[in-house]
């Protein structure tokens, strides 16, 4: 690659990210050099000009994708260099190209393809007819045609047809009219879906879109990949409707095809050529343009339901943790009985058992007299309840034994904790080596218990994926989710910091310049030479060199070493500075971190020097202030009503506490313990309008809800966040709706609340959200 074109590309990511070329170039020369995301972002900001976690994640995203491209137009550039036919003003439209999209463009009439009919018509001598017609556009082009009839072309049709085939290839061919065929099909185009002939019971649950019209440009994810996924499974026909109501011959685009072939006129030339350039839109270019457009519509929506998934699972993995308490973890079960776990302050497994409350054995008392045995054995302080089948049956069971503990002292807090991904850790490799001698269905409880104690630690050992607080995960780039998944993982574990002594492989593995390999080593190490007094020791584990413990030290503590700044997310490589820092307060580095006031008095501009800029001295002087402080909030939970236990008990009106479990642009999902979440629809987020979900609420919040509407058949909840007063003047508000502005001709409308304010906030959602 070039110098310029690293720096065109530079400048592109710049203008994209808000920065600087020189913040972008100095990023990238990090990111070549081995530097992680979190590692940049944390400690290179004097280099980066501040770059955050974010910018710098699209930047790396984007970066790939201009390499790729500039990797394409070489070859492009050599393909037609090749072919003897690369012109001056051709390279300098292929360097212009800016999307894979325009260069493949251009490429089209160049690139190498199998034998087409326009190429069996050149070789049966029909390019100087189509040429004829075009120079001779008062003569009659059957007459022309004539002159063309051999052997190989039997008769003027098959002449014609030839010539027609031959035009349209080039119009097929021309970038130009494809770049602005693309523009207005982007602008007027509508996504249509319709039902298949007798499958109307089949595919009920897609019956929001069995006819159903919207612009492409505006089509949002959510209901974008339930067509998609509706036509797959064979459900739904899905098509793009451009210019629908244009008469033939009328429509722009058929008008753009002709205005390249200058059919004007009204000789015979001119209206043949109308035609052929008619046929060649409705057969070749709108066809063609439709798949493009429609792969685009699936790149979008599941680039934003990467981005919902990704949001979601950053809120999940930095949810509060409960901290280090001996927990219970419970994996409700009706015929196969409840799973118990109990684990100590470290997560450490101390005891096990099943109990058998519910049918068909009925013991209760002797369920309750296990679970008070373990208790008071093990100190119990928190009790996880998994919130699958039987959850609040479960908890029943726990709140009326909680009821019979003699007082006298602090009882345990039960916590109805999300069991999604359990199942799949308790089958995992992870899990088989952590415990070999357990049953599958006793993992889930122990996993249960310990994402109580702490999110972050426990989920790392599931596949990302697995977790379920995605949009229509299984239907998306799986590679490209995977990907933004991982990326999410690292930058919430690296934000937090982890335990050296404490920390799973699992968790180690996600920890800059670290990953599995390495992770292993090092908990081989502490296994077989005690806890790390320092991190400086780290450079005794195999193969773990300078460059891994540059990228992975700062984000390691050690608490209670030799070195009171391994506690700190404080670098080694800046301890001088910090030390110094601490100097100027005229006390010794534990008086500091114990009465960190005194460091308010001093001016960060002070300690700047050639190596370390204002960005780092004010991060030391953060972390002196708060070492080792977690980013993460303080610990509270739902408390969920003891009058509700199953969607039938719902009632609109009712007021109750949940906990947030998804947020999409749509609105948001709640867990208000009737294993069955509520939509809180954006509309009914806040009295204020609300354009992005995310601004109000996130995964993990405990929220206040109001119930709306109760559909026990369908199972949806219908909930508000709204005041009453709000939502009073709503309701009066939406008495007499006005109707949607559809298509110019009226389509039967079943998908219609999504743009109507009286329906209701779950039309075209179904299945929108999968829970594990």
């Amino acid at each position: 690659m070039t110098p310029e074109t690293a720096r065109r590309i530079a400048r592109t990511i710049a203008t994209e990210i808000a920065a600087t070329p020189a913040q972008v170039d100095a990023a990238i020369a990090l990111l070549d050099g081995g530097a992680t995301v979190p590692f940049v972002a944390r400690y290179r900001k004097e280099a980066t000009g501040g770059l955050d976690d974010t910018q710098l994640r699209n930047l790396s995203e984007r970066l790939d994708y201009l390499r790729e491209l500039e990797a394409r137009r070489l070859a492009v550039l050599d393909s037609i260099r090749g072919q003897g036919k690369l012109t001056a003003d051709l390279e300098a439209g292929i360097g212009k190209a800016a999307t894979k999209a325009e260069l493949e463009d251009i490429y089209l009439p160049f690139k190498p393809k199998r034998r087409s009919k326009a190429m069996i018509a050149r070789e049966n001598g029909l390019g100087p007819l189509a040429e004829a017609i075009l120079a001779q556009r008062g003569s009659d082009p059957a007459v022309l045609a004539a002159a063309y009839v051999t052997e190989a072309v039997p008769d003027v049709k098959v002449a014609l047809e030839g010539a027609r085939d031959i035009l349209a290839e080039g119009l097929a061919e021309n970038a130009d009219l494809l770049g602005r065929l693309r523009r207005h099909m982007q602008k007027v185009a509508r996504l249509e879906a319709r039902l298949v002939e007798g499958k109307a019971v089949e595919g009920a649950k897609f019956s929001d879109y069995f006819a159903h019209s919207e612009d492409w440009a505006k089509a949002p994810s959510h209901r974008v990949l339930a067509m998609l996924r509706g036509r797959n499974d064979g459900f739904l026909s899905v098509d793009l409707a451009v210019d629908a109501d244009a008469p033939r011959g009328e429509s722009p685009g058929e008008k753009m095809a002709a205005a390249e072939l200058a059919a004007h006129g009204n000789g015979p030339g001119d209206k043949w050529l109308r035609e052929a350039a008619s046929w060649a839109w409705r057969i070749k270019l709108k066809t063609t343009l439709t798949l493009d457009l429609m792969a685009d519509l699936r790149e979008r929506a599941e680039a934003e339901a990467i981005r919902v998934f990704a949001r979601n699972l950053k809120d999940l993995l930095l949810a509060a943790p409960a901290g280090g308490k001996a927990t219970m973890g419970l994996d409700p079960g009706i015929r196969t009985g409840v799973k118990v776990a109990v684990v100590d302050g470290t997560g450490k497994l101390l005891a096990t058992s099943t109990v058998y409350p519910f049918q068909p054995k009925n013991d209760l008392r002797g369920a309750q007299a296990e679970l008070a045995l373990l208790i008071r054995k093990h100190g119990v302080g928190l009790i996880a309840i998994g919130n699958g089948t039987a959850s609040r049956e479960t908890e029943k069971l726990v709140a009326d034994l909680l009821a019979l503990l003699p007082g006298g002292g602090p009882k345990p807090v039960k916590v109805i904790v999300s069991e999604a991904g359990a199942s799949v850790y308790s089958a995992s490799a992870l899990a088989a080596a952590e415990f070999p001698d357990l049953d599958v269905s006793l993992r889930g409880a122990v996993s249960i218990a310990r994402r109580l104690q702490d999110p972050l630690a426990e989920l790392v050992k599931i596949e990302p994926k697995a977790i379920g607080v995605g949009q229509y995960q299984h239907d998306v780039d799986q590679h490209r989710l995977g990907r933004s998944l991982e990326a999410v993982v690292e930058d919430a574990v690296n934000a937090v910091g982890v335990d050296l002594n404490t920390a799973s492989s699992a968790l180690l593995a996600r920890v800059s310049g670290v990953g599995p390999g390495l992770a292993e080593a090092i908990v081989a190490h502490r296994d077989a030479n005690g806890r790390f007094t320092s991190r400086s020791t780290l450079l005794k584990v195999p193969r773990l060199g300078p460059k891994a413990f540059e990228q992975a030290a700062g984000f390691l503590r050690v608490s209670g070493g030799t070195e009171p700044l391994d506690a700190s997310s404080v670098h080694p490589e800046a301890y001088d500075l910090a030390r110094k820092i601490v100097a100027a307060c005229g006390r010794d580095l534990r008086a500091v971190m114990a009465e960190p006031g005194v460091l308010r008095a001093l001016d960060p501009r002070d300690f700047i020097d050639e190596r370390f800029g204002l960005p780092t001295v004010k991060d030391i002087l953060a972390e002196l202030e708060k070492p080792g402080r977690d980013p993460r909030p303080s610990f509270k939970t739902a408390t969920f009503s003891e009058e509700v236990q199953d969607i039938k008990d719902l009632k609109p009106g009712m007021m109750l506490e949940g906990t947030v479990t998804n947020v999409a642009a749509f609105g948001a999902f709640v867990d208000i313990g009737v294993h069955q979440d509520g939509l809180v629809h954006v509309s009914q987020l806040a009295d204020a309008f609300v354009k992005d979900p995310h601004a109000v609420v996130k995964a993990g919040d405990v929220v206040k809800v109001r119930v709306v509407e109760v559909d026990v058949a369908r199972k949806r909840i219908g909930l508000t966040m709204k005041s009453d007063s709000s939502s009073a003047r709503e309701a009066v508000s939406h008495r007499a709706p006005q109707p949607p502005r559809g298509p110019s001709k009226p389509l039967p409308q079943s998908a219609g609340p999504a743009t109507t304010a009286s329906s209701s906030p779950f039309d075209a959602l179904r299945g929108a959200f999968k829970r594990d």
